[in-house]
């Protein structure tokens, strides 16, 4: 995935879920949020940010806040961007779990939910929901950085589709290097841990890969 016109900053603070105040070469911005998960780790004042300067006129703000420095490496907040890279990945067959797959589709919907991702191979079909991962303490990224409701619905939902014959997974996409592992959060939200647990023993899939594609335990 490949971003356009892209100018270093640095944070001042939130304002709401979708508005920073940024610093770009001196002057305080007004830029949006390309993700509406606290991070409260990493939205500290006077962070190095990167920002992608839109072309659009019409738009309210020019910049959109897509990754902040931490530990002098770079995290990628772009919620956008773990579906994107998976999609990606799976079309050109480097997840080994996959390999090469007949049919893609984004956004199916199936039951109450949505699943980023429907797929076809060897008469096998099943679902994919993508989670991008931001939140990381000692090399162990962890999901999520807040109560999430909608993420516990997905994985009832893929538990459910799994019964009824899909092969389901739940891809977790480590927006930042040098993870070695992954765990649910579940002192943020031990009923995503719980559900989730639960889901695996039921025959979900559940995947871990960070931006080299590389697999994690």
């Amino acid at each position: 995935m490949k971003y356009g016109n892209v100018v270093p900053g640095h944070f001042y603070k939130k304002i709401n879920r979708f508005i920073a105040e940024v610093y770009i070469n001196g002057v305080k911005e007004q830029v949006h949020i390309k993700n509406t998960g606290r991070l409260k780790e990493l939205f500290q004042e006077d962070a190095e940010v990167l920002l992608e300067q839109s072309d659009n006129p019409n738009r309210k703000t020019r910049y959109s806040l897509i990754s902040v420095a931490k530990n002098d490496s770079w995290v990628n907040i772009d919620s956008q961007a773990p579906n994107s890279v998976a999609f990606e990945a799976l079309k050109e067959g480097k997840i080994s779990e996959f390999g090469k797959v007949s049919k893609l589709k984004r956004e199916v919907t199936y039951g109450a939910s949505r699943f980023d991702v429907y797929f076809e191979k060897e008469g096998k079909k099943g679902f994919i929901e993508v989670k991008g991962v931001t939140l990381e303490d000692n090399g162990v990224a962890m999901f999520p950085d807040a109560p999430t409701t909608r993420g516990t619905k997905h994985i009832l939902e893929l538990a459910k589709a799994v019964q009824e014959g899909y092969h389901c997974t739940i891809l977790f996409v480590v927006q930042l290097k040098g993870c070695r592992a992954f765990i649910p959060n579940r002192e943020m939200d031990s009923s995503f841990a719980d559900v989730l647990l639960q889901a695996s023993r039921q025959g979900v899939q559940i995947l871990a890969y960070d931006v080299l594609s590389k697999k994690m335990n």
